[in-house]
């Protein structure tokens, strides 16, 4: 099993050493539950300065990328997830994200997910805005304008297309 600390991980810690020391000695029984069934591709820090692990299952047409905050234990179920299709070679597909927000779990997730389109040499990402996400689009918007994506919006039909491209 190999995974990369992310840079974020290298910041100046906020938390109370003690604390950081219990969510250290979580991440690794965790990290041994999670590498049972699926594949540990890192360990990173939110913006709360919580370590989380992230990992993924993948498969020829799907990929889920979830991720675990060592805050608490791990009882079986990500604390977040992007879940992703590959419609074609070229193209890695957004289905669905699931998961608290403003917690900065989005942006790890996204990050791996493009390093994930790097490894497989996929130049692009893509997904839709639907109208139920409509409640929070400026929220949706301003993520993916964080993180490089080109955005569509139909205010009018309530819908939309992001494309994120790696060249």
């Amino acid at each position: 099993m190999s995974f990369a600390l992310r840079e974020p991980f290298t910041q100046e810690r906020k938390k109370d050493p003690v604390e950081l020391e219990f969510q250290v000695f979580r991440m690794q029984e965790d990290v041994k539950r999670i590498a049972k069934k699926w594949d540990v591709i890192g360990v990173d820090q939110t913006k709360d300065d919580n370590l989380v692990i992230v990992f993924k299952s993948d498969s020829e047409d799907r990929c889920n990328i979830m991720l675990n905050d060592c805050e608490s234990s791990f009882k079986g179920k990500w604390d977040f997830s992007i879940q992703v299709m590959y419609p074609d070679r070229d193209t890695i597909h957004i289905g669905d994200i699931k998961g608290p927000e403003n917690k900065g779990y989005g942006s790890i997730c996204i990050n791996y997910l493009k390093e994930l389109a790097k490894d497989k040499n996929i130049p692009y990402i893509t997904g839709d805005i639907a109208e139920r996400d409509w409640d929070h689009v400026d929220r949706l918007v301003h993520f993916y304008e964080k993180h490089n994506f080109n955005i569509d919006i139909d205010y009018d039909d309530k819908s939309g297309t992001i494309v994120w491209n790696q060249a």
